[in-house]
C-alpha cells in the first residue's frame, strides 16, 4: 500500500500491515501514538525522532522500532518510508523500548517490496511468506548506537533538549552543575541516575547524532568536526569510527542496494 492513512486500514484482521509514505522535506509529524507497534525505514533522506526517552537520528538504510502506544514526535528529512505496523501481541522486538536497526540488503529489498502488498493479503500466499520473511529480519537486526535519551527531571531535561538543539563536545559539566545549583559530584551523580550515562557518554553520544544529521545534509567533514568543538577533523573521525565502525566520509554513502 502507498500512501495509504493507517486509520482506514488498522482494524484490518492481519497481524503485519505494510505502508508505503512520501515526505515533503522538512514535515513534521507532531506527537501521536499507535495502537501498533511501528517499524518506520526511510529509504532515502534522514529522520529525526523524539518520544520521553530521547532522541534518535536515523540516518539512510537505517529505521526505528517504536513500540506499541509510544509517543513519538518525527522530522522527516527528504524521506520516502516503508513503514510495518504490528499488532502488540507479534513478538518481534524488546516492547518497551525504541531501537535505531540496521538495514540489511535483504531486508531493504524486502521493505521495499512491501509496498505491493495488499491490507486483506493472503497469508497463505506470496504475500503472507513476504510478511513473514520481513518479522523475522527484523527479529535479528542489529541495533545502532545513535540514542541519547532524555531525563524525566524537568530542568535537567531543559537543559539536554538545549544541547541537543547546539551540541558542542566541550561543553564542561561545571556549567550544567552551576545552572542546576548543585556540587559536580551532585550532578554526576544525578545525571547518571537519570540516563544511564555519565555526562561525558551523553555529550558525546548528542554529538554524534548530529554528526550524523549534518553528514546527511552535505556539510563537510571538517566543518563538523570544528562546528561540534572537535579539536581536530582526525579526532572527530576517531570518535565516529569507533563508534560506528566506519569513517564519517563514507558512513552515508550509497551501498549496492540500489
Amino acid at each position: 500500500m502507498l500512501n495509504v492513512p493507517l486509520a482506514t486500514v488498522d482494524a484490518t484482521d492481519r497481524a503485519v500491515l505494510a505502508i508505503g509514505t512520501d515526505y515533503t522535506p522538512g514535515t513534521v509529524l507532531s506527537a501521536h501514538v499507535h495502537r501498533r507497534a511501528q517499524f518506520l525505514y526511510g529509504i532515502s533522506g534522514l529522520m529525526e525522532v523524539e518520544t520521553d526517552d530521547g532522541a534518535w537520528v536515523i540516518p539512510p538504510y537505517s529505521g526505528v522500532w517504536i513500540p506499541a502506544g509510544k509517543r513519538h514526535r518525527v522530522v522527516m528529512c527528504g524521506v520516502s518510508t516503508r513503514s510495518l505496523y504490528l499488532e502488540p501481541a507479534l513478538e518481534v522486538r524488546d516492547n518497551g523500548q525504541c531501537q535505531a536497526l540496521v538495514v540489511s540488503p535483504l531486508l531493504h529489498h524486502l521493505l521495499l517490496a512491501s509496498a505491493d502488498v495488499p491490507a486483506r493479503y493472503d497469508e497463505q500466499g506470496r504475500d503472507g511468506h513476504l510478511v513473514h520473511l520481513i518479522v523475522h529480519e527484523l527479529r535479528k537486526a542489529t541495533c545502532l548506537p545513535l540514542f541519547a535519551p532524555l531525563p524525566r527531571e524537568p530542568r535537567l531535561a531543559a537543559l539536554c533538549r538545549d544541547f541537543l538543539a547546539a551540541p558542542g563536545i566541550g561543553q564542561p559539566a561545571d556549567a550544567w552543575a552551576e545552572a542546576l545549583h548543585c556540587s559536580p559530584r551532585t550532578f554526576s551523580r544525578l545525571f547518571r541516575q537519570h540516563t544511564g550515562l555519565s555526562f561525558g557518554e551523553w555529550r558525546q553520544q548528542a554529538c554524534l547524532l548530529a554528526a550524523v544529521t549534518r553528514l546527511a545534509a552535505g556539510t563537510p567533514v571538517t566543518r563538523v568536526a570544528l562546528e561540534l568543538g572537535y579539536e581536530s577533523p582526525s579526532a572527530f573521525s576517531s570518535m565516529f569510527q569507533r563508534r560506528l565502525g566506519c569513517a564519517p566520509s563514507t558512513y552515508l554513502m550509497k551501498d549496492d542496494r540500489g
